[in-house]
């Protein structure tokens, strides 16, 4: 099986720490805005599980509203681990949808993405990074996640490509409702 095989009936949708007062930090923080988004929004469409995650709220805010607003009361877990992998919690969330493929979203792409990503394929699951979906504070720590991520196999897409993959073939009712979100 190809690390990219992912479906509709196998795949969830995880979102990293998108919060008010870190966003404005990361760098083209709304190119991951709107990735998130149309991700949120098309997951929602397809059917899939989708979690929302926060690292101390009580200092980095909650949940950015656009972001919320998509998700459309999705649960929001918090953590204080770096690895939301690391949180009991929230891995026994994530495991009880028997949904091994986990899309990942949010930031900071060296930090908290990565690690959970890491630890998600440490536990079994299968973790794939929507590299535009994903950001950090600064360009190069975004770029050399990425690369060492692919470097141990992890597999890093973008929301179009996954978009595309999930939905299969066009001229489906899904597609064309899909098409709005897509374009």
């Amino acid at each position: 099986m190809s690390t990219f095989d992912i479906s509709i009936a196998a795949t969830q949708l995880l979102v990293v720490d998108v919060q008010e007062r870190l966003l404005p930090h990361i760098d083209e923080h709304e190119r991951v805005v709107t990735q998130t988004v149309r991700m949120l929004r098309a997951a929602r469409l397809m059917g899939l599980t989708r979690t929302l995650c926060e690292q101390y709220p009580q200092g980095l805010g909650g949940t950015d509203r656009r972001i919320g607003d998509a998700a459309d009361g999705s649960p929001v877990l918090h953590k204080m681990t770096f690895s939301a992998a690391r949180d009991p919690a929230l891995l026994e969330h994530l495991r009880s949808h028997r949904r091994e493929t986990v899309l990942i979203a949010g930031i900071e792409t060296h930090v908290c993405v990565q690690q959970t990503a890491c630890d998600l394929h440490d536990a079994g699951l299968r973790p794939v990074l929507l590299a535009d979906a994903v950001g950090s504070r600064r360009a190069g720590d975004h770029a050399v996640a990425l690369e060492g991520m692919r470097a141990m196999g992890l597999t890093v897409t973008t929301v179009e490509a996954a978009l595309y993959r999930l939905a299969e073939r066009a001229g489906t009712e899904l597609f064309r409702a899909m098409l709005p979100i897509i374009k």
